[in-house]
């Protein structure tokens, strides 16, 4: 089976706040400022509605058969947004894959359903609900019971928002990394100051996160016996040794020292 872990960051999406809130004149950052403000004044946070944000990464961890596994992030650090989604909605034409992701219900992926309208990136696949293929009726990416799409904050907290966990507690709680030299709150800074890169290594660190909180939910529930999970760490270790990219350096050196 192929699995895709995946996870998406996101920026104010200035021109549609132009349009939306008749911002006009503005330029982006005093746009995505009183975009910051008017969420503000009508909610109490900062945090945008899904369909003003914005996606500038999507990273993947994807685990096929075998022991093959990569993690990278989709598109070329000047890929615009629609690219950035057909690369997205293009794997999972391909290979159907199983989706895993951390609060991927609550924030990834209805982001991704507004931005997929805006920019009209189709995928059949992802969402059959068993118009197609029949199977689908049943288990399809999705519904929130089935097991096409796994969001494991939602699933670990028994659907009950009160007992949601950050992924970066839960993952530095089972001994790995966690947020390592930024956090979402961060990346609009760093997109305006052209940090694309920092962005997209962070976002594999968290891809990388998910993984391992994954596999130790694999071996609670018994889909990986202990040694199978103990091999599957080892995995990931080789790879990031292998691939020795800084960021995948940093995060085997601080995965190794907290266990």
């Amino acid at each position: 089976m192929n699995i895709v872990v995946f996870d998406i960051e996101t920026v104010p999406d200035v021109v549609g706040g132009r349009r939306l809130l008749d911002l006009q004149g503005l330029s982006d950052d005093d746009t995505a400022k009183a975009m910051f403000h008017l969420r503000r004044q009508e909610a109490g946070t900062d945090f945008l509605r899904h369909h003003l944000h914005r996606v500038v990464a999507i990273s993947a961890v994807f685990r096929s058969k075998g022991e093959q596994i990569a993690v990278w992030t989709l598109g070329d650090e000047n890929a615009d947004e629609k690219t950035i989604l057909e690369k997205f909605f293009h794997l999972i034409e391909r290979y159907s894959p199983t989706l895993v992701s951390w609060n991927g219900s609550g924030f990834d992926l209805p982001v991704l359903h507004y931005r997929a309208m805006l920019h009209g990136v189709a995928s059949p696949t992802y969402w059959d609900q068993g118009r197609e293929d029949r199977n689908a009726k049943w288990n399809n990416y999705l519904s929130r019971y089935h097991e096409r799409h796994t969001d494991l904050m939602d699933l670990l907290a028994l659907y009950n928002n009160r007992a949601f966990v950050p992924l970066d507690q839960m993952a530095s709680l089972l001994g790995f990394p966690g947020k390592m030299g930024m956090d979402g709150s961060k990346v609009w800074s760093a997109f305006q100051a052209g940090d694309i890169k920092g962005i997209r290594d962070y976002c594999e660190t968290d891809v990388l996160n998910t993984w391992l909180v994954y596999l130790r939910f694999q071996l609670i529930r018994g889909d990986l016996q202990e040694a199978e999970f103990l091999n599957e760490l080892q995995i990931v270790k080789d790879y990031l040794q292998r691939e020795a990219h800084p960021h995948f350096l940093e995060f085997l050196k601080q995965w190794q020292s907290a266990e």
